[in-house]
C-alpha cells in the first residue's frame, strides 16, 4: 500500500506540471492518426487524473492507454517538463485491473518468453536478422575497460551489432566484458506492468555492474540504454538502491556518446547514401537527438534528412506485438520518409526499430556501428 501511495504521490506531481497547453498534440504520433483527444499525452493525463481521482475507469480508457508508444515525443515537446514516460507506467498500473484475462495470459506470456534466454534462443534464431560478418579482432588486455550491456534479444537476432562494438572498442584500445542475456535491462517487464519483476531485475543487475571494474557502461540498443539511465526514478528517494541506481546510470552512455570525442581516423571509412531512423528512446528519451547523424557526419557519411524524423516507427518495445495495426501505418509511413531519397542502406540505433522497420523493406537496414567495423580487417583473425 505505501508504494502504491508513493506512485499515487509521484503521479499527481507529474499531473500538477501540465498546463494542457496541447503542445503535445502536434507530435504525438497516435494523434495523428487516429484524431482522437484521449489517444493523446494529454487526453491520457485526463484518464489518469481520472483513476487517481478514484472515478469509474472502463477498459476504453485501458485501450487508450495501451495505444500510447511510450515514445515520449511529448517529452520533447512539453514546455513545463512533464514527466510523461514515468506517468504513463503509474497509470497503466491503475487501470490494470479492467484487463481481460486473455490479454494478461497473452502479455504475460510474450513477457517471459522475450526476456528468458532459454525459451527465446529455441525460437528466435528462425528470426535472425543477420549473423557475424567479419572476422575477430583478438581481445587485447587493457586497463580501460568497459562493460557492454549485451541485451536480452539482440545476441540473437543481431549478434553483429555486438561483434562489431567489440571490434572497434578492441581497435581503440579499449577491454570489453559483455553482459550475459540473462541480465535483462528489465524495460520489458516494466513497460508491460510486471513492475515488482523489473525492479528484481534491476537491484540485481545493480548489485552485479556495481562490482565491475569498467569505467563505462555502454549500451548500443537505445531503449536498453534508456531504461538503465531511468533506473534512479524507479526508487524512492529513502531506498538505498536510489544512490546505487544513479551512480549506474552515470555510468552509462549510448555507443554513440561514447564513440563521439573519440579518434575514429583509424577506421578507415568510406561514404555511403544513407537515410538514418532516430529511435524515440534516443532522440526524446535519452535526448540525444543530432547525435549520431552528427557522428555519422564526422565519420565521412552523408545520412540524407528525413522527413517527420521526431515520429516513432511503431516498433516501441513489445509495441508492434500488440498494436499491430497501429505499429504497421507508422512503419509504413517512416519507411516512405526513409526511402525518399532511395538510400543504399537505412541505419538505426535500437534493435526493435531495426527489425520493425526491416520487415516492410528490401533495403538493407543496420545498426550504424556495423559500417564502423566493415573495413577492420587489417588486424583480424579467423572468426571462431
Amino acid at each position: 500500500m505505501q508504494t502504491i501511495d508513493i506512485k499515487n504521490l509521484k503521479a499527481n506531481d507529474i499531473i500538477r506540471k501540465c498546463v494542457h497547453c496541447g503542445f503535445c498534440l502536434a507530435t504525438c504520433p497516435t494523434y495523428q492518426l487516429l484524431g482522437n483527444e484521449l489517444d493523446s499525452p494529454r487526453g491520457r493525463i485526463y484518464l489518469i487524473k481520472s483513476a487517481l481521482e478514484n472515478n469509474d475507469t472502463s477498459v476504453n480508457s485501458l485501450q487508450h492507454l495501451d495505444r500510447c508508444l511510450t515514445c515520449r515525443s511529448c517529452e520533447t515537446t512539453c514546455p513545463s517538463g512533464v514527466e510523461y514516460g514515468q506517468l504513463i507506467d503509474i497509470g497503466r498500473a491503475l487501470v490494470e485491473e479492467k484487463r481481460p484475462l486473455w490479454q494478461k495470459v497473452y502479455r504475460s506470456t510474450v513477457r517471459q518468453f522475450l526476456t528468458t534466454p532459454a525459451l527465446f534462443n529455441s525460437v528466435g534464431f528462425l528470426l535472425r536478422h543477420s549473423k557475424i560478418q567479419t572476422p575477430v579482432i583478438e581481445p587485447k588486455t587493457s586497463k580501460n575497460k568497459v562493460l557492454l550491456l549485451g541485451g536480452c534479444v539482440q545476441p540473437t537476432l543481431a549478434p553483429n551489432i555486438n561483434h562489431s562494438i567489440k571490434n572497434i572498442l578492441t581497435k581503440l584500445g579499449y577491454e570489453i566484458t559483455e553482459t550475459p542475456q540473462k541480465e535483462c535491462c528489465g524495460a520489458i517487464d516494466q513497460h508491460l506492468n510486471a513492475h515488482e519483476k523489473a525492479l528484481k531485475k534491476i537491484k540485481i543487475n545493480i548489485d552485479t555492474w556495481l562490482l565491475s571494474d569498467a569505467e563505462t557502461i555502454i549500451s548500443s540498443a537505445s531503449g536498453c540504454g534508456l531504461m538503465v539511465k531511468d533506473y534512479p526514478t524507479l526508487f524512492d528517494a529513502s531506498d538505498p538502491y536510489q544512490q546505487k541506481a544513479q551512480q549506474i546510470a552515470n555510468k552509462t552512455q549510448d555507443i554513440a556518446e561514447f564513440l563521439i570525442d573519440k579518434d575514429l581516423s583509424q577506421l578507415n571509412l568510406q561514404s555511403a547514401n544513407l537515410s538514418y531512423h532516430e529511435p524515440c528512446t534516443l532522440q526524446h528519451g535519452q535526448q540525444l537527438g543530432g547525435l549520431v547523424s552528427a557522428l555519422l557526419k564526422k565519420l565521412g557519411y552523408h545520412a540524407t534528412p528525413v522527413k517527420d524524423a521526431h515520429l516513432c516507427c511503431g516498433s516501441a518495445g513489445t509495441y508492434s506485438i500488440f498494436q499491430p495495426k497501429l505499429a504497421n501505418q507508422l512503419k509504413a509511413n517512416k519507411l516512405k520518409n526513409l526511402q525518399a531519397n532511395n538510400p543504399d542502406l537505412i541505419v538505426t540505433a535500437n534493435i526493435g526499430c531495426l527489425m520493425h522497420l526491416q520487415k516492410g523493406t528490401k533495403i538493407p537496414v543496420k545498426h550504424w556501428v556495423e559500417l564502423l567495423d566493415a573495413n577492420l580487417s587489417e588486424e583480424t583473425t579467423a572468426l571462431t
